[in-house]
């Protein structure tokens, strides 16, 4: 069963919706069940300013989107590319399994590949 703050996260997510004029936009999927996430970042000074996200999907996937998302803002560009699946993993608390890891780290996804897609500009 779910703890309560994935629970929460998932019926009320922090830093739900997009962003006009981000700097950088992404949009990952899990293709083994369906979730996508889209995330939009503004930056100051490379440091994320601002960050939302849009998605559909289980619990663990927009849950673990929310949590990062309030994780991530006001960190440099660097430190955001650092989080691991772990951090993730233990942001919601859990154990998950392989096929719900995937869910887990989808909005990590979005928000690396959004950066090193940015930085390759």
């Amino acid at each position: 069963m779910y703890r309560e703050n994935i629970i929460d996260h998932y019926k009320h997510p922090h830093n739900h919706g997009t962003i006009e004029n981000a700097d950088i936009k992404f949009t990952e999927n899990n293709p083994f069940c369906g979730d996508v996430i889209t995330v939009t970042i503004k930056l100051m000074d490379h440091k994320i300013d601002g960050i939302k996200f849009i998605g559909k999907g289980c619990a663990i996937s927009q849950a673990a989107a929310s949590m990062l998302t309030d994780e991530v803002k006001g960190k440099t560009l660097e430190e955001a590319k650092n989080y691991k699946r772990e951090d993730v993993v233990n942001m919601l608390g859990i154990e998950v399994g392989p096929v719900r890891t995937k869910c887990a780290v989808l909005g990590l996804v979005a928000i690396k590949e959004g950066i090193k897609n940015y930085e390759s500009r």
